[in-house]
Order: structure tokens, then sequence, then C-alpha cells
């Protein structure tokens, strides 16, 4: 199943650090055919706030999304982000092409007894 790492940055004024970084982390991701599907961009906030920039990339599972992150590559360009740029970093699988969230409300009534 495809799994997304995403990343909520918040802004902070340009670090040759965070330049290097971004130079450096398309190769760390193509061993596990990793790609950026959204890299920042404009944000248009339909509800609430959304301080900052999206970053998501795109695994063919999870296995290798925590592979890459985990890797020896990509732990080694990390602080150049993490000195720089505050935000929060999550793993997350997708669904399946025929999921319903109607059949999934169905199946918490069922497991809840509603």
């Amino acid at each position: 199943m495809t799994a997304y790492a995403l990343a909520h940055l918040r802004r902070a004024p340009v670090h040759a650090e965070v330049l290097e970084y971004l130079e450096r982390i398309d190769a760390t991701l193509a061993p596990f055919e990793g790609r950026f599907i959204v890299h920042g961009g404009p944000v248009e906030v339909l509800e609430g706030s959304w301080p900052g920039d999206l970053v998501v990339i795109e695994f063919p599972d999870s296995t290798r999304a925590r592979s890459w992150y985990g890797s020896a590559a990509y732990q080694e360009i990390k602080p150049l982000r993490t000195r720089h740029l505050a935000g929060d970093v999550i793993l997350v699988e997708g669904v399946d092409a025929d999921h319903s969230s109607a059949e999934m409300a169905a199946a918490i009534r069922r497991a809840d007894g509603s």
C-alpha cells in the first residue's frame, strides 16, 4: 500500500544549510522509490490556520518510507533542515483505490454497537 511522508514546516529565513539539504535530498529518496508530490508552494487555507509549508513524499509502501527516513544517507542530511526549520513530520499509509468512507463508518458502527 502506498505510504506518504508528510512534513508541516514553519517558514524561516533561507539558510545555506537548508539549501544544501534541498540539493541532497533527492539522492536519498531514489533508492527507496520516493518522490515529491507536494513540495511547498501556495496553500489555500479553507479552515483553521496553516503557518508554513507542506511537503508530501510518496513511497510504494510504508517499509520503504520508514527505511528512507532511517537511512544513513537521510540521517546525515536531516540536521541541515532541523537546525533551521521547525516542523512536524509523519509517515502515513494511503488507502486502496476503492476506499469508501461510508463503508468505514458502517464498520465503526458495527464495532461500536451503534
